[in-house]
């Protein structure tokens, strides 16, 4: 059976901002009011430390950020230290896993799957590596992966670099791993590569993994037909589940 699940495109967007909208949508999800939806979206730039993180992995000191333009902040998502910035294709699945098998590694793996097909239709070779959460492509890392799940509902998600300055990587250790060597469509293809023409092919690849039908939809619309009032929300949501 296919599920309708909202596609909402929010083009480039502060984190903080993505952050508390991500939370709200989550609580919505999880009272019925709204469906399954997928958030597309690109941040300026920030580094962010999930829950299983490590500061030291941070190797600029943080009071220098700012002045770099770079924000930092801890969040609750799985996974270690990274890096979002223009030019990264960001995605931030809002899904109920009840309706998805309820497992968390399966859901995981799917998503690495979304990835690896998509980066396949533009020619890249990507596949998985044991034991680490992501996606890899001629030896780098093409795309992270860390997400939160709680009362089944999943937020966070993963980050595709498209044609963005990877320089700021150097920031960091990134996602924890000691030598990993970020990497990106373009520098792999040797040429620009334009995120309004991946974005088609990734949607195509989420509807085939999870039997979804996505459909644009604008963030009004969607809040609009709630059945909750917005301000009725919490700004978050209790941590009741674990993350992976």
């Amino acid at each position: 059976m296919t599920n309708i699940c909202s596609l909402i495109d929010l083009g480039l967007t502060p984190y903080k901002e993505a952050l508390s909208l991500q939370r709200r949508l989550a609580e919505l999800r999880a009272r019925g009011c709204i469906g399954d939806l997928l958030l597309l979206l690109q941040h300026p730039p920030v580094i962010t430390l999930g829950r299983g993180g490590r500061k030291e992995h941070l190797l600029a000191p943080e009071s220098s950020l700012s002045a770099m333009g770079i924000e930092f902040f801890q969040v609750e998502r799985g996974g270690d230290i990274t890096y979002h910035g223009p030019g990264q294709l960001i995605g931030y699945p809002i899904l109920d896993l009840t309706e998805h098998g309820r497992d968390v590694r399966r859901y995981l793996r799917r998503l690495e799957g979304v990835l690896i097909e998509t980066l396949a239709t533009w020619g890249i070779e990507a596949s998985r590596v044991i034991g680490r959460t992501g996606v890899w492509a001629g030896g780098g890392k093409i795309a992270s992966i860390g997400i939160h799940v709680s009362r089944w509902v999943t937020r966070h998600g993963f980050a595709l670099n498209v044609d963005t300055d990877l320089t700021p990587f150097e920031l960091i250790v990134p996602c924890g791993i000691q030598g990993a060597t970020p990497t990106s469509m373009a520098k792999t293809l040797c040429r620009p590569v334009v995120m309004d023409e991946v974005i088609p092919t990734l949607a195509e690849r989420f509807e085939a993994t999870f039997g979804a039908c996505l459909v644009p939809t604008s963030l009004t619309g969607l809040l609009s037909t709630s059945s909750t009032p917005e301000n009725d929300l919490p700004i978050s949501s209790p941590i009741r589940d674990a993350a992976a």
